[in-house]
């Protein structure tokens, strides 16, 4: 079985994680802080529910793979196909009321991402890709008031990019950041063109867009990379980490629309 195979049923498990979160969006909706005495991280029974729910549709219908998730840990992480889930990215942005949160739907193969999808469905988009082809599926805008618009898609392609002083950057947080991590931040952020925080799940995919062309990110965890990898380098972009391994196991992460500007930034990382 090939990556192509389960195409639609990450479709399912969007549907599924929507039909349970976009109630709870821009409502009375109290987070928990699950930090235990940190930096604030919260929580939210949208979150829970929506994990909870993908977990039964797919141990329903492959019993044999394994589950990674943000609220509910490991699942046979050894097993040859693994879903790694985060069924809200973005959960500060979800309970300020603004829409660059999404549900993360990753699949490995071998330890290897091979499919991923970011599900957004206030804005009722959905970013996928098999780290050979990327694709944009949502509404165009409605016609008229109380007009609904239409499906369409596109293939992703990222921009290129020669340098940091031509690019947009982005970050969720500095203050994410620790001592060492942020000075290394700074020195990529010093030459960038534009640089804007916030966007969590939503700038990766706006990078595989051609929208922006460096995402610097540190203490990740798989279940906010994975889903991602398939998308960016389908979109002909790359993703690894600040030492150019990997990007699967999370850490210190950064993202490009072209390998050149890529060779900058993790050059500056690393103090050079």
């Amino acid at each position: 079985m090939t990556a192509v195979d389960f195409a639609a049923f990450v479709d399912r498990l969007a549907q599924v994680s929507s039909e349970v979160i976009s109630p709870f969006f821009r409502s009375a909706l109290r987070a928990e802080d699950k930090s235990q005495g940190g930096v604030f991280d919260p929580v939210t029974e949208a979150d829970r529910a929506a994990e909870a729910a993908m977990r039964r549709l797919i141990g329903q219908t492959f019993p044999a793979h394994g589950v990674i998730g943000e609220e509910y840990g490991q699942d046979r992480p050894e097993a040859e196909y693994v879903w790694v889930l985060d069924p809200i990215d973005g959960t500060k942005s979800f309970i300020s009321g603004l829409p660059t949160w999404g549900t993360l739907i990753g699949l490995m193969h071998r330890g290897r991402p091979v499919y991923g999808m970011m599900s957004q469905p206030f804005t009722r988009e959905r970013y996928f890709g098999d780290g050979k082809r990327a694709r944009w599926r949502g509404l165009t805008a409605a016609r008229g008031e109380g007009a609904d618009g239409e499906w369409t898609s596109r293939t992703l392609h990222a921009r290129g990019c020669a340098s940091l002083a031509q690019a947009t950057l982005m970050t969720t947080n500095p203050l994410l950041f620790d001592e060492a991590d942020l000075a290394a931040y700074r020195r990529v952020e010093r030459p960038a063109r534009l640089t804007r925080y916030g966007g969590d799940c939503y700038a990766y995919c706006m990078l595989a867009s051609g929208f922006v062309d460096v995402i610097v990110e540190a203490n990740l965890k798989p279940y906010d990379i994975v889903a991602l990898v398939p998308i960016i380098e389908g979109a002909g972009g790359i993703v690894t980490t600040w030492e150019g391994g990997p990007a699967a196991s999370g850490g210190r992460i950064l993202a490009s629309g072209d390998r050149r500007v890529h060779q900058e930034a993790m050059a500056l990382l690393a103090g050079q």
